[in-house]
């Protein structure tokens, strides 16, 4: 994907009077001003990092909050811009930009985990982000601060908040509860979970990862990130399809970081354990990661590489396009906070085939809303596609329960709607809220 595709500007004029919108926005919030504070946000249009804190800052708005993002400023990306209606500051943590490395690409526990070194950075991520948010909530009169991730958002949004007597609510996404575990930073999430306004997660395992952590944590509440249904392309999936099925077989796909916890090569791993039996089977692979060179590896090693498609980084549309392509989606993960590609898929109308793994058991019940199987398992893989190639009445009773399921509880606007209400409740004292 072409950056510099997206980094063109408009010109000044167009620059101005967008700007000029998001400022009168702002001063007419309804119910009040948020500030976001986010270490991972799309870095440009069209970008496929996180979208769903960006999806939530835009359903908020519509709800009647202004909403400021503040994010890391990455190479490539804008100080400052409009993105889809948001206005957004990214601040520098290290100078020159090439050595702001710490965020993105998989994110910061993915980045560290491959490149130690760079646990350098931390130190200057971490006072350059408490700076930032200090700064803009002495100077923009917000009303609440909404940090995103327990550390290190958490950590430096408790530090600003205190300070400055604004109400601070920290939402948990998994990773952060789940992964970085330790002693030294269970001390940093205990400090910004108890002294947090409120916490939210998105999940069932993540709600019981932040109670281990802090049992006496205030006001924990469960509100799952929200997804919508995207129209595909009618001709644009007949095409793909065309281009990636193989025959009468079973088309799988899969979406997502390409790094360890996704567990793509256990997919890979069951492509190849069904050629014998469903030898028309091919997969396609959506999105990019640092562990895409070994992935495509492994499928040369196992003699599928021209049944494995790699995408690389796609756009939303195109995502919609290649789930409407497929017949099956398969997400083999070890890790989720709560599985947001699980649940596009669900409500794109596809039948699901997961993991039992963290937040995904939330919205995958086995037999009734997709097939669980167990982790690290590319048998169990291979015979839940064989069982769903060959009843179709089974793959389209799990697919019209599941889409029924993410309808009722997951999608974008009721998880705005569930952040409203709590947002109001917490400023009512200071009749902030209307």
């Amino acid at each position: 994907m072409n950056h510099s595709t997206f980094q063109s500007a408009p010109e000044d004029g167009a620059i101005r009077a967008e700007e000029f919108a998001a400022e009168a926005g702002a001063l007419h919030g309804r119910l009040g001003r948020i500030l976001l504070v986010t270490s991972n946000f799309p870095r440009w249009a069209n970008d496929s990092t996180t979208p769903f804190v960006l999806h939530l800052a835009q359903d908020l708005q519509d709800q009647g909050w202004t909403v400021h993002v503040l994010a890391p400023h990455a190479p490539g990306a804008k100080p400052k811009e409009v993105l889809g209606g948001v206005q957004v500051e990214r601040f520098r943590y290290l100078w020159p930009d090439s050595l702001q490395t710490l965020c993105y690409g998989g994110g910061a526990l993915i980045n560290l985990r491959k490149h130690p070194t760079r646990l350098l950075q931390v130190p200057f991520f971490i006072l350059a982000e408490w700076l930032a948010v200090l700064r803009r909530l002495a100077r923009g009169g917000y009303d609440l601060l909404h940090s995103h991730w327990v550390v290190p958002q958490g950590f430096t949004g408790v530090l600003a908040a205190k300070l400055l007597g604004v109400p601070h609510v920290v939402t948990a996404h998994g990773s952060d509860v789940l992964a970085l575990r330790g002693r030294f930073l269970a001390r940093f999430k205990r400090i910004a979970l108890r002294h947090a306004a409120a916490v939210t997660v998105n999940s069932t395992v993540t709600e019981k990862a932040v109670l281990e952590i802090a049992e006496d944590s205030p006001r924990v509440q469960t509100i799952p990130m929200g997804v919508s249904d995207r129209a595909p392309s009618r001709e644009a999936a007949l095409d793909i399809r065309r281009e990636h099925r193989k025959g009468d077989g079973p088309c799988l796909v899969t979406a997502g970081r390409l790094v360890k916890e996704k567990s793509v090569g256990d997919l890979i791993r069951a492509v190849a354990l069904l050629v014998p039996r469903q030898p028309d089977v091919s997969a396609m692979i959506l999105g990019d990661g640092p562990d895409r060179p070994a992935l495509e590896q492994t499928a040369r090693d196992l003699g599928v590489a021209d049944r494995v498609f790699f995408s690389g980084w796609i756009g939303p549309k195109d995502v919609a396009d290649h789930l409407a392509a497929a017949d099956i989606f398969v997400a083999p993960s070890w890790l989720e906070g709560q599985g947001l590609a699980v649940l596009e898929a669900m409500l794109a109308g596809l039948p699901v085939i997961a993991t039992r793994c963290s937040g995904i058991v939330d919205a995958v019940r086995h037999d009734e809303t997709g097939l669980l199987v167990n982790q690290a398992a590319p048998k169990d893989i291979a015979e839940s596609v064989l069982r769903l190639a060959r009843d179709s009445d089974l793959a389209r009773r799990l697919a019209v329960a599941g889409a029924k399921e993410v309808e009722q509880r997951f999608t974008r606007r009721a998880s705005a709607r569930a952040f409203s209400t709590l947002f109001r409740s917490l400023l009512s004292g200071k009749g902030a809220a209307a």
